[in-house]
């Protein structure tokens, strides 16, 4: 057996641990790293520990301490309050989540859950769906925004997404959280680890279950509850076979059950529905890590697995001779990736990253209720190959240079190259930070745009670039912190759907009046904007923050009745704005605010939605070392409001729950 098929064994053995035990999210071992601004270690902007202060693209970190301040069942509710990202939601908890950074379309950013990309082949666009991923036993997430292919390639239009969980801390500990609330909501997380000279080990488990809102906007006459169920979790296992050598085992494991609102079968009509649907996303991670003696090469090898399914139900399908089935939908998506990376300090303050990765995506999909009118099931495969090669170096004292190039090679539409460039330039001590980048990105062709009844095999990548400038400022000996950063970026040949008027009306029409359209290669979009951030703490016991983003979207596609219009569920403006005032050493208190601007739920911009201003607010209280107490009020005003169309969001709730650990 060679080494490969060692991997993948290993890999599929891991996912099927965390399947068994109700499994867990994977664990990579995040780098050391402080909370000291510059001085602080990420991972994602170069797929290697970096400290910020050599970074020249626009990151963002929320630590473990900031996630678990805010209380958040749900990682989008996390991100919607960083600068440059947006949500939109079909309803309540466990409803469909489209995540937008900078203006970028939701299927155009990269998710990874610890380094490992996870998303849906079998989807329209082939992107992440966040409507299940809990906050649960993440520790931190890193946002690098811009385009970002170089290193990450397909789907890195918009940027990227690196979600960690937890590790372990001591030899053995573990803890448990529990909460509950408004809409008979409640939620257990759990988990439990060590670690020793040679051993890391860490399994952890979650659920949360909703009586949910109607997804059918209530004011619009929904008035059935739309429940969802989420459960998983995820492990992890670092062992240091020699001093220089490591295995590292990860797996993670999704399941969600939800019901959903959407067009009656019977009526034909948007409204309360009786649809349900079930989804699960599983990954297993088997990788082995070489450092060079003196430590200045580290080599990586290692193979990637997930899976993603859905399946959809309507009690009120037809159900006839020709399909006795209510089954409205089923896509199952799978991903193979194996990879090299390597890492070398060829030089005092120069590094170089590079590495290599083969991908194989499968797609199989079907509407098995509408198997009689529809088209046919859908079952296909594409494989992408790629390489890449970045190199940094600090010029001269504070100067950071950052340049790299990637070039993949997909088996229908062949080869393409990116590039990008960055700079980051720390003066005054530290205190005034200068960065600028340029990226380009670019998204393959879903399965689904290539293969599916209304698939184009000659279509070419979505491509794009941008670019960002930013200065960041300490004042007051590190009590206030002053940040602004202005982007633009260009998008062209994005995937579209084209309407075909009568059979045959154009080459790629179908020969017969069914399927009324193709996929092509015809539009174009521009953004840009500005993100300001502040954080001031006038006193010691109370720390103020404050961001805000405008993005400025347009609809460029030639010769479209859109031209000129702004791009659907992305307002112009966005904002958010916390006080957090420590009462003592145990007791705390946040008020946070959050703003959304008007912007448009469709493409023509004629269904406007409203904007809005949500006031929470948070409390915790630590018993002891070990055990803590808090409490939170969202949307304490009851403020109605609308992330999309015609459906619900969620009024005043009120939650508590507590923290133990051991």
């Amino acid at each position: 057996m060679n080494h490969r098929w060692c991997l993948r064994a290993l890999a599929f053995a891991a996912c099927s641990i965390s399947h068994g035990l109700f499994a867990q999210a994977a664990v990579v071992a995040a780098p050391d790293a402080t909370t000291d601004g510059l001085d602080e270690v990420v991972v994602v902007a170069n797929r290697a520990p970096e400290p910020l202060s050599k970074i020249g693209n626009s990151v963002t970190v929320l630590d473990d301490a900031t996630i678990k301040e805010s209380q958040a069942a749900l990682v989008a509710d996390v991100l919607a309050t960083t600068p440059g990202i947006t949500l939109a939601r079909n309803g309540g908890v466990g409803q469909p989540t489209s995540i937008f950074i900078r203006g970028a379309e939701s299927d155009q950013t990269v998710v990874l859950i610890d380094g490992v990309q996870l998303n849906d082949p079998s989807t329209t666009g082939g992107g992440f769906n966040f409507q299940s991923l809990v906050t649960g036993d993440i520790s931190r997430i890193e946002i690098l925004r811009g385009a970002q292919s170089t290193l990450y390639g397909s789907q890195a239009i918009g940027g990227v997404i690196n979600i960690v969980t937890g590790q372990p801390d001591k030899a053995f500990g573990g803890g448990v959280t529990a909460e509950g609330g408004s809409n008979d909501t409640g939620s257990v997380n759990a988990h439990i680890g060590g670690k020793s000279d040679t051993l890391q080990w860490r399994l952890a488990g979650n659920w949360l279950g909703t009586g949910g809102i109607s997804a059918f906007d209530e004011r619009l006459g929904g008035s059935e509850r739309d429940s969802s169920q989420i459960g998983g979790g995820s492990g992890t296992l670092l062992y240091d076979i020699t001093s220089d050598l490591q295995l590292d085992l990860r797996g993670y494991y999704n399941n969600a059950f939800d019901n959903f609102d959407g067009v009656d079968t019977k009526s034909g009509n948007f409204g309360d529905d009786g649809e349900y649907g079930k989804n699960s996303q599983a990954l297993g991670y088997a990788g082995v890590t070489l450092h060079s003696p003196d430590r200045t090469l580290t080599n990586r090898v290692a193979f990637q697995y997930t899976n993603t399914q859905t399946r959809e139900y309507d009690p009120n399908a037809p159900q006839t001779y020709f399909s006795p089935n209510t089954e409205t939908f089923y896509g199952v998506g799978r991903n193979e990736r194996e990879e090299y990376q390597g890492t070398w300090e060829f030089a005092p303050r120069y590094q170089a990253v590079f590495g290599a990765q083969h991908e194989r995506s499968t797609i199989s999909t079907d509407s098995p209720a509408f198997d009689y009118s529809g088209p046919e099931p859908l079952n296909n495969e594409a494989t992408i190959d790629s390489g890449y090669v970045q190199l940094q170096g600090e010029v001269i004292d504070g100067l950071t240079l950052t340049g790299g190039e990637r070039y993949d090679h997909h088996d229908v539409y062949g080869g393409h190259t990116t590039g990008q460039a960055a700079v980051a330039w720390v003066l005054n001590d530290g205190r005034t930070v200068l960065r600028s980048s340029f990226g380009q990105g670019f998204k393959a062709p879903s399965l689904y745009e290539l293969f599916s009844s209304y698939g184009n095999t000659a279509l070419r990548p979505e491509v794009a670039h941008s670019w960002d400038a930013g200065i960041e400022q300490r004042l007051d000996d590190g009590r206030a912190a002053l940040s602004a950063t202005f982007f633009q970026s260009h998008s062209r040949d994005l995937i579209d759907f084209v309407d075909c008027p009568t059979a045959n009306a154009a080459p790629l029409c179908p020969k017969y009046y069914i399927f009324y359209g193709y996929y092509d290669n015809v539009a174009r979009t521009a953004a840009h904007g500005v993100e300001l951030q502040a954080s001031f703490s006038p006193i010691p016991a109370l720390l103020l923050s404050a961001n805000y983003t405008l993005t400025e979207t347009e609809d460029q596609s030639p010769d479209s009745p859109t031209y000129g219009n702004e791009l659907a569920r992305r307002p112009k403006d966005t904002a958010n704005a916390a006080g957090t005032y420590d009462w003592s050493e145990r007791w705390k208190t946040t008020v946070a605010v959050r703003y959304g601007g008007r912007d448009f739920d469709n493409a023509a911009n004629t269904v406007a939605l409203g904007g809005y201003v949500i006031v929470d607010v948070r409390a915790d209280y630590s018993v002891n070392d070990h055990l803590q107490i808090y409490a939170r009020i969202d949307n304490l005003t009851g403020k109605y409001y609308e992330t999309a169309y015609e459906y619900g969001s969620l009024t005043r709730q009120a939650f508590a729950g507590i923290r133990a650990t051991f």
